[in-house]
């Protein structure tokens, strides 16, 4: 059995402030231990339950916020900085994913540091018509290539959304949101054994759990947070104008509709 984990940053233990994520603020640093240490307790967590392979990808931003020389050798790959059009390189050799550190869609109350994709310049997301996040977009993309989400770790907010879209999916609760940007976080040591016990019962659950497959094709439209922000009618002729901040694009995969909405 081998598992990919996908890594993102606002959900991650000990993550409650936006200067903890962004690369251009000061405590940066202190969101990359963080990430680092969550990766390695789900990394020994899979070695412990039997994974064969495991994979690791950075996700957030740039994709190359983790600490290589920190990351547990017990990993067989980190994939890390930018990967082109394929949201989850090594996923066909894998057989079910952890989204790690993960966080609510956009508008989600109480979510901490809740947004979807860009808190800068999207308000909000639709998949087939019904508002969505990220647990939902990367649930859609594996989803197609046949794989289930077995896990979700993040704050309350998060893993109530991924219970919501995922029947059986195990969720790690790390932290409970009070604001966007603050919220009451287990000690370190706790969550981190919470992120092992729920990976190894996610493990267990894998044979039974379901890809979460989106009828086809595939509608996305974004809601932007400015005007004048559309794309040029031009530069996606596949792109319908919905009004003054949302368009909308069709996809035959859930991955085609994310890069053509970008």
């Amino acid at each position: 059995m081998n598992i990919y984990i996908m890594v993102d940053a606002e959900g991650i233990s000990g993550i409650y402030d936006s200067e903890q994520v962004m690369s251009s603020m000061a405590r940066y640093n202190e969101g990359r231990e963080l990430m680092v240490q969550d990766i390695n307790a789900c990394v020994e967590a899979c070695k412990e339950a039997g994974v064969d392979k495991i994979y690791v990808r950075d996700c957030h931003g740039s994709g190359s916020n983790v600490i290589w020389s920190k990351l547990s050798s017990l990993a067989d790959y980190y994939i890390i900085g930018y990967t082109g059009q394929d949201r989850f390189p090594g996923l066909d050799e894998c057989d079910g994913v952890i989204l790690l550190g993960y966080h609510s869609m956009a508008g989600t109350p109480g979510g901490i540091l809740e947004h979807t994709m860009s808190s800068k310049s999207v308000q909000n997301y639709w998949i087939n018509g019904k508002k969505a996040g990220e647990i939902a977009i990367d649930a859609g993309i594996v989803g197609d290539r046949g794989k289930p989400v077995i896990m979700v770790s993040g704050d309350d907010k998060a893993c109530v959304e991924a219970k919501a879209l995922l029947p059986g999916v195990v969720t790690a609760e790390v932290k409970k949101g009070i604001t966007w940007k603050g919220g009451m976080l287990l000690p370190p040591q706790k969550a981190y054994a919470l992120i092992k016990e729920k990976t190894k019962e996610a493990i267990a659950k894998l044979p039974g759990l379901k890809p979460l497959v989106y009828d086809k094709p595939i509608r996305l439209r974004v809601e932007l947070t400015e005007r004048s922000m559309l794309p040029l009618q031009y530069s996606k002729p596949y792109m319908k104008i919905i009004d003054g901040r949302t368009y909308e694009v069709e996809g035959s995969t859930m991955e085609e509709a994310l890069f053509r909405l970008g």
